[in-house]
């Protein structure tokens, strides 16, 4: 009798601990799953810095989209109007080659794009991302890093390389968010 009894306490106290987790669990930010990707690119390193602390909120996996040609300083010059990054930005047609490619694009169902804003747009290569995997029916989550633009001017033409995908509303993430500010963040996403 005092075995079953000594039993059924464990028993409840096993039951209280998965209970619990279960409540903790429900709490965690939202989308934590291997199902979630945050790609990002980033020339200066402003924008990996908020996809390190998104993928720390979220639990996603990340993946970096690194140029076939890296970007130097030069490259970067906006006053100049023969450097790489001016003439690709004046160029609608530009598609910047990438190094490297998602393993299994397919098992992501939710992806959170971050960019730099470039002439008030995301750069040319967040369009070569977009145009080079089948992303219908895929949530698209775009945040961006600014020195001044918002996010507006680049929603319209990034869209316009997945039309097929499920957009959602962009944010200007400046100031290296916190990773419970991000947490908020994705738990408003609809």
């Amino acid at each position: 009798m005092r075995k079953a009894w000594i039993m059924a306490v464990a028993a409840s106290l096993v039951m209280t601990a998965f209970g619990n987790n279960e409540k903790s669990e429900q709490n965690a930010a939202p989308q934590t799953s291997k199902t979630v990707l945050v790609a990002y690119f980033s020339a200066t390193g402003n924008t990996a810095k908020v996809a390190k602390s998104l993928t720390a909120a979220t639990g996603a996996t990340i993946f970096e989209i690194k140029p076939e040609k890296a970007y130097t300083s030069a490259d970067l010059d906006w006053h100049n109007k023969q450097s790489r990054t001016t003439l690709e930005m004046n160029n609608e047609k530009a598609r910047p080659a990438i190094a490297n490619k998602v393993a299994n694009m397919q098992q992501y169902q939710v992806i959170y794009l971050g960019f730099p804003i470039w002439w008030g747009k995301a750069p040319r290569i967040i369009n070569t991302f977009l145009e080079q995997y089948n992303l219908k029916g895929k949530t698209i989550i775009p945040f961006c890093t600014s020195g001044g633009s918002g996010i507006e001017g680049a929603m319209k033409l990034i869209k316009a390389s997945a039309p097929t995908a499920n957009w959602k509303n962009g944010k200007l993430l400046n100031g290296n968010p916190s990773e419970t500010e991000l947490k908020s963040w994705a738990k408003t996403i609809k």
